[in-house]
C-alpha cells in the first residue's frame, strides 16, 4: 500500500501536497500561477497571434494614414482655438524679437458657430430636433376591412327600410367614405403610438447622456475636420435606489444595464486609409482604461474572462501606452503637462477597439460557436478587442446590417473624403495674416510712440546713460574737438503706419466672415450701414447668414441625429420589452427645419392663432383638436409644463363627451318641458292631449292638470280654455287708490 501510494502522488508537482494520497492540494500562488500559463498558453495559439498580428498591422496603417493627413491639422486647430503659436512659429518670433500677441479670432468664430448650433438643436425635450411618425396607413387589417363592410349593409339596409333605393354609385361612394375613415382612426391611433414612443426614447437619451455628449460634439465639429458620436453602448453601472424597510428607507446599490451615448475624441479614431465614411472598411478607436474599466469586464458576454486577468496580470502595474508621437503633441497643443504622457501616472491601460470583417475560420480558431458561423471562408463584421498581444473579446456585429455605432458629421463635407473642414481650417489663412497684421501694428507702436536718438559718443562724458530718456533731462556734454555747428544728439520720429495696418486686419478679419459663413454681427455687432440699419434688413441679413448654418445643420441631421435615434430605435424593438416601445415609425431630424428665426415663427404662430380664435369659419375648419394644439405649441414658449396649462388631447376628448352629454341631456329636458307645456295647452284648449303623445305620460299630464286647475281650498275649476285671476296680496290698491278689501271671504 505505501509503493501504491508513492506512485499515486509521483505526479504532484513540486511544493504542492496531498490528503491521504488521493487529491492534491496547491497553494494560491500555485493555482494564480496555473492560470496565468494556461491564458498564456491559450493567448500564444497561432491562430490567436495571427488574428492579434492582423489588428495590430490595419492598426499601423491607419496610424500612419492619419499622421501623414489630418493629425497635423488637427493639432493646429487646437492650438488655434487656445489662441497659440506652434512651437516652430514661437521660434522664428522669438528669433526676430517680435511680440507674440494672438488675435483670438478663431476662438470668436468657432463660439459663435457652436452657440448658433446648440440654439437650433440643444434644445427642451418638447422641442427637440427629431421626431417619429408612423408609415402610411394603406391597407386595412382584414378584421377591420370586415367591420367596415358590416357597418355599410346595416347603413344600406337602414336606407332600404326607410323607402330609399340607393343607387350602385351611392354604395360605392358610402364605401369609399367608411374606408377613408377607418384608415384615418388608423392614422390617428398609429400617430399616439408613435407619440408615447417618441417620449420614452427622449427619456432614454436625456438618461443616457445625450446631451453631455451631443453638447460635447458641437465644440468638436467647429474645431476638428470631423466630429464623432457613439452610442448605444450598454454598460454596467451602478444605481442607488432607496428601498423602504422596518427601520425606513435604506439605501440600496444595485448593478443594471443602461444605455450610454458618448463623445469620441477625433483624436482616438483611426479609420482605414481609403475610407469616405464610418461604414467604409474597417475602424478602430483607441480607449484608454483604468484597472476599474477591465474589471467591470468579467463576466459581461462576448468578453474572455482568461485573457482579461492575463492583461491585469501583465499591466495591472504600470499600464501599457501605446507610444505614439501625437500623445505628447496633443497633450502640448492642449496645455497639458507632457509628464503625464511619459510617466502614466494613472497607470492607463491603451486599448484598440477594431470594428471590420474577419474570416469565419478565425473567429472559429478563436473559440467563437459554430452557431454564429454559417460559413467558415466567409468575412464576417465583427467587433473586437485587442489589449498588447491579448484579444479580449471578438464577437460578430449585432446589427444585422453590420452598421458601427459610430456617427460622424463635418462642418463643411470634402466629397470623397473622411475628413472635412472646421471653422478653424475654413478661417486658418486669415487667421495667419490677422495675426501678421497684429504683431506688425503692436510693432509700429512701440517703435513709433517715441523718438528714435542718435549720440555722438565722442562729445559724452564717460558713464553718461544714453539708453535713458525722460523729461526735464539734463545732458553733459563736451565741446566738439572738431568745432563743428553739429548737436551731440539727433531725434528722428519713427513714422506710424497703424492706420493701414489696421484696414489690412479689419479685410481679412471680414474675409473670415465669408470663408465661415458666421458674421459678427451674428455675435451683437451691428453691421455698418446698408440693409442693418432697419429691423426688417437686419432679419433679411441674419436670414440669408443661416443658410450657411443651414448646411452644417442638415450634416448633422443626415450623419449623426438621424441615424443615432434610428439605431436606439432598432435597440428597443430588439431587445426592450416595453409594449410602447413597439411598432412601426420612421425617424425624422428637423434641426434644419428648425433654423428658421424663432421670434418670427413665434410671431407667425400667434397670428395664426389669433386668426383661429376669431374668425368662426376658421374654428369650423380647424376645429377644437386643431385649437388645442395650437394652445400648446404656444404654451412651449413659456417654458412651463404645458399639460397644467392645456390638458392632453386624450383628456379633452373626455371632457368635450362630458360636456356633449350634459348638453344632450339639457335639450332633452328642455324638449320634454315643452313638450309637456304643448300638452298642457291642447288639454286646456281641446280637452284632449295630443294623439302622440304617450299614454304613461297622458295619466301623468292628466294628474298634474288636476292639480293645476283645482283652486286653493277646494275651488271649483274654471272654465275651459279660461285661467284663475290672480288674487291680490297684502297691501294692493285699487286705481282709485282705495285699499282692496275682502268681502267675500276666501
Amino acid at each position: 500500500m505505501a509503493q501504491q501510494a508513492l506512485n499515486i502522488t509521483s505526479g504532484v508537482a513540486p511544493g504542492s501536497t496531498n490528503i491521504g494520497g488521493i487529491m492534491p492540494v496547491k497553494s494560491v500562488s500555485q493555482l494564480l500561477a496555473e492560470d496565468r500559463a494556461a491564458a498564456q498558453a491559450a493567448n500564444n495559439e497561432p491562430v490567436v497571434q495571427g488574428f492579434a498580428a492582423h489588428i495590430r498591422k490595419l492598426w499601423w496603417q491607419a496610424r500612419q494614414a492619419k499622421e501623414m493627413t489630418s493629425e497635423l491639422k488637427m493639432l493646429k486647430s487646437v492650438r488655434q482655438r487656445r489662441g497659440e503659436y506652434d512651437p516652430e512659429k514661437l521660434a522664428i518670433l522669438a528669433e526676430q524679437g517680435s511680440t507674440t500677441v494672438y488675435m483670438m479670432l478663431t476662438s470668436n468664430k468657432c463660439r459663435a458657430a457652436a452657440s448658433w448650433i446648440r440654439d437650433v438643436l440643444v434644445t427642451t425635450a418638447e422641442d427637440k430636433p427629431w421626431s417619429l411618425s408612423p408609415p402610411p396607413v394603406a391597407d386595412m387589417p382584414p378584421d377591420l376591412l370586415a367591420e367596415v363592410m358590416q357597418i355599410a349593409q346595416q347603413q344600406i339596409q337602414q336606407m332600404y327600410g326607410q323607402g330609399q333605393n340607393p343607387s350602385d354609385f351611392d354604395v360605392r361612394q358610402m364605401l369609399l367614405a367608411l374606408k377613408d375613415m377607418a384608415l384615418a382612426q388608423l392614422q390617428e391611433l398609429a400617430q399616439q403610438d408613435a407619440d408615447r414612443m417618441e417620449k420614452k426614447m427622449q427619456t432614454q437619451l436625456i438618461e443616457g447622456g445625450w446631451v453631455r455628449a451631443f453638447g460635447e460634439f458641437i465644440d468638436d465639429i467647429t474645431t476638428f475636420p470631423s466630429a464623432f458620436m457613439k452610442g448605444p453602448v450598454v454598460r454596467r453601472r451602478p444605481k442607488l435606489k432607496w428601498v423602504q424597510g422596518p427601520g425606513g428607507f435604506a439605501p440600496d446599490v444595485q448593478d443594471e444595464l443602461v444605455m450610454e451615448w458618448e463623445r469620441v475624441d477625433p483624436f482616438h479614431m483611426y479609420p482605414a486609409p481609403d475610407a469616405s465614411t464610418i461604414e467604409d472598411g474597417w475602424l478602430i478607436e483607441r480607449h484608454k482604461l483604468h484597472r476599474a474599466d477591465l474589471v467591470a469586464l468579467l463576466g459581461v458576454d462576448g468578453y474572455s474572462d482568461q485573457a482579461i486577468r492575463g492583461v491585469l496580470d501583465a499591466y495591472g502595474k504600470g499600464g501599457l501606452r501605446e507610444w505614439i508621437y501625437v500623445d505628447t503633441a496633443q497633450a502640448t497643443a492642449e496645455g497639458k503637462a507632457t509628464i503625464g504622457v511619459a510617466t502614466n501616472p494613472s497607470e492607463l491601460i491603451d486599448a484598440l477597439q477594431f470594428w471590420g470583417s474577419v474570416q469565419g475560420q478565425m473567429l472559429l480558431d478563436w473559440g467563437m460557436d459554430d452557431s454564429e458561423i454559417d460559413d467558415p471562408l466567409l468575412e464576417y463584421p465583427v467587433e473586437a478587442w485587442l489589449i498588447g498581444n491579448w484579444v479580449i473579446k471578438a464577437v460578430i456585429n449585432p446589427d444585422p446590417l453590420g452598421r458601427k455605432p459610430y456617427y460622424k458629421a463635418s462642418y463643411e463635407e470634402v466629397p470623397g473624403a473622411f475628413w472635412g473642414n472646421s471653422v478653424a481650417d475654413l478661417c486658418r489663412d486669415t487667421q495667419d495674416i490677422c495675426n501678421a497684421a497684429a504683431r506688425a501694428l503692436v510693432n509700429n507702436m512701440g517703435l513709433a510712440s517715441g523718438p528714435q536718438v542718435v549720440y555722438n559718443v565722442d562729445r559724452l562724458p564717460e558713464g553718461e546713460k544714453i539708453t535713458q530718456l525722460y523729461p526735464w533731462k539734463i545732458w553733459q556734454v563736451t565741446s566738439d574737438p572738431l568745432s563743428s555747428s553739429q548737436p551731440p544728439m539727433q531725434f528722428m520720429q519713427p513714422q506710424s503706419i497703424a492706420g493701414e495696418l489696421m484696414q489690412i486686419y479689419e479685410k481679412f478679419a471680414t474675409l473670415a466672415d465669408e470663408y465661415t459663413g458666421i458674421p459678427r454681427y451674428m455675435t451683437g455687432d451691428s453691421p455698418s450701414g446698408g440693409a442693418g440699419r432697419t429691423a426688417s434688413g437686419m432679419s433679411m441679413l441674419m436670414t440669408n447668414a443661416g443658410k450657411a448654418v443651414k448646411q452644417v445643420i442638415s450634416n448633422i441631421d443626415d450623419r449623426v441625429t438621424e441615424p443615432a435615434v434610428d439605431r436606439l430605435y432598432y435597440y428597443n424593438m430588439r431587445y426592450s420589452n416595453d409594449p410602447d416601445l413597439k411598432g412601426a415609425v420612421n425617424v425624422v431630424a428637423r434641426g434644419a427645419a428648425s433654423l428658421m428665426q424663432k421670434e418670427a415663427a413665434q410671431q407667425r404662430q400667434n397670428e395664426f392663432l389669433q386668426i383661429a380664435l376669431s374668425n368662426q369659419i376658421v374654428q369650423q375648419v380647424v376645429g377644437q383638436e386643431g385649437i388645442a394644439e395650437l394652445l400648446r405649441n404656444a404654451a412651449k414658449t413659456l417654458d412651463m409644463n404645458v399639460d397644467e396649462i392645456v390638458a392632453p388631447l386624450p383628456i379633452l376628448k373626455q371632457r368635450w363627451a362630458q360636456q356633449a352629454a350634459q348638453q344632450q341631456q339639457m335639450q332633452q329636458a328642455q324638449l320634454a318641458q315643452a313638450e309637456r307645456q304643448f300638452a298642457q295647452q291642447m288639454m286646456l284648449k281641446h280637452g284632449v292631449f295630443p294623439p302622440t303623445m304617450p299614454a304613461a305620460q297622458q295619466v301623468q299630464g292628466a294628474q298634474q292638470m288636476a292639480q293645476m286647475l283645482v283652486g286653493p281650498g277646494g275651488a271649483p275649476p274654471p272654465g275651459p280654455g279660461m285661467v284663475p285671476p290672480p288674487r291680490p296680496g297684502p297691501g294692493a290698491q285699487l286705481a282709485t287708490g282705495a285699499p282692496v278689501t275682502n268681502h267675500f271671504g276666501n
